[in-house]
C-alpha cells in the first residue's frame, strides 16, 4: 500500500465526520428558524407576559392604565423579532442538544456517556428556574425600585408650593419604551439563568479534576466577595434586590461544594474497587521504622 493510499484512508473518516457535523448543524438551524416562527407567531403574548412586572409596578404606584410606547416604525417590529431569537432557542434548545449529543456520543465511553448525560438534563432545567426566579422575583423588585423612585421625586417636586397656593416645578411622568423595558427584562433573566448554572459547571469541574472540594472551600471568601460584586452589577442599587441575589448565588456555590464531594466521594469508591487504594496493606519504609522499638523491647 502506497503513502497516498494510507492519507486518503484517514481523511475518509474526516470527511464522513463533517458531513455528518453538516447535517447536525441544518437540523439544528433548521429546528432554530421553526422556534423562531412560532414565536413570533405568539409575540405580542409573549411581550405582554415579559412586561407584566413593570405594569403591576406602574400600577402599584396609581397609574391605572399603564402605557408603552414606541418612538420609532421598525421599533415594535425588531422588539418582536429579538423575543422571537430569544424564545426560539429556548424552544430549539432539545434539538439542538440531542443533536450535539448523537455527534459526540458515538467517541465516549459508557462510563462518560453516563456521566454527560444528567448535566445536558440539568442544565436546561436550571436555566429555566434562574429565569423564572428573575422574572417573578428580581425583576418586580428592579422595577419597584427605578419606579418608584421617580414617583418619590416627583412628589416631592409637588410639595413645593408658591404664595398663592399653587404647586410649581415639572411633575416627572413615566413613558417607557417597549424596547428598553424589554431589554432589562431579558438581560436579568439571562444573567439569572446563566448564574445557575454554576452547580453544573463546578461538578463537571470536578468530575475532571480541575477543582476539589478542598479548594473550592479554601477559596469561600474570595467566592464572597465575587458573589458580592455579580449582585452589584446586575441587580439595580437596592440592597433587598442585592441581598437576595448573593443569598441565592451563595446558596448555589455551597450546594456545588457538596456536589464536587459527592462526585469525590464516588470516585474514590471506583478506585477503591478497583484496588488503587487498599487502607490494609502496609507501608514498607513505615514498617521500617517500626521494627526497632520491637527489637528494643525483646532486649529489655
Amino acid at each position: 500500500m502506497s503513502a497516498t493510499d494510507d492519507i486518503d484512508d484517514s481523511a475518509a473518516p474526516l470527511i464522513e465526520h463533517l458531513a455528518e457535523l453538516r447535517t447536525r448543524l441544518i437540523r439544528s438551524v433548521l429546528a432554530f428558524i421553526v422556534g423562531m416562527i412560532i414565536c413570533f407567531s405568539f409575540g405580542s403574548a409573549i411581550l405582554d407576559f415579559l412586561l407584566v412586572p413593570i405594569e403591576k409596578t406602574m400600577r402599584n404606584l396609581g397609574n391605572p392604565n399603564p402605557v408603552m410606547q414606541y418612538t420609532a416604525p421598525q421599533e415594535y417590529f425588531f422588539t418582536l423579532i429579538r423575543i422571537s431569537m430569544v424564545g426560539g432557542l429556548a424552544i430549539s434548545f432539545p434539538v439542538i442538544a440531542t443533536q450535539l449529543w448523537r455527534f459526540v456520543a458515538p467517541g465516549l465511553y459508557k462510563n462518560e456517556k453516563n456521566a454527560f448525560l444528567p448535566f445536558i438534563i440539568a442544565s436546561p432545567a436550571l436555566f429555566l428556574l434562574g429565569a423564572a426566579f428573575a422574572h417573578y422575583v428580581v425583576v418586580p423588585l428592579a422595577m419597584q425600585f427605578f419606579l418608584g423612585f421617580s414617583d418619590a421625586a416627583s412628589y416631592l417636586a409637588a410639595l413645593v408650593v408658591d404664595g398663592d397656593g399653587r404647586t410649581s416645578g415639572i411633575d416627572i411622568v413615566f413613558n417607557g419604551k417597549v424596547n428598553e423595558s424589554l431589554d432589562i427584562t431579558l438581560k436579568m433573566i439571562v444573567a439569572f439563568g446563566l448564574c445557575f448554572q454554576l452547580p453544573v459547571l463546578l461538578t463537571l469541574m470536578g468530575k475532571a479534576g480541575l477543582v476539589s472540594t478542598q479548594g473550592l472551600r479554601n477559596v469561600r471568601k474570595y467566592a464572597v466577595v465575587g458573589i458580592l460584586l455579580l449582585a452589584a452589577l446586575v441587580t439595580p442599587p437596592d440592597v433587598v434586590t442585592q441581598l437576595i441575589l448573593f443569598v441565592v448565588v451563595y446558596g448555589l456555590y455551597e450546594v456545588s461544594i457538596f456536589l464536587v464531594s459527592r462526585v469525590e466521594a464516588k470516585r474514590e469508591k471506583q478506585l477503591r474497587a478497583d484496588g488503587y487504594y487498599d487502607d490494609d496493606v502496609e507501608d514498607p519504609l513505615m514498617a521500617e521504622f517500626d521494627e526497632p522499638e520491637d527489637d528494643e523491647g525483646d532486649l529489655k
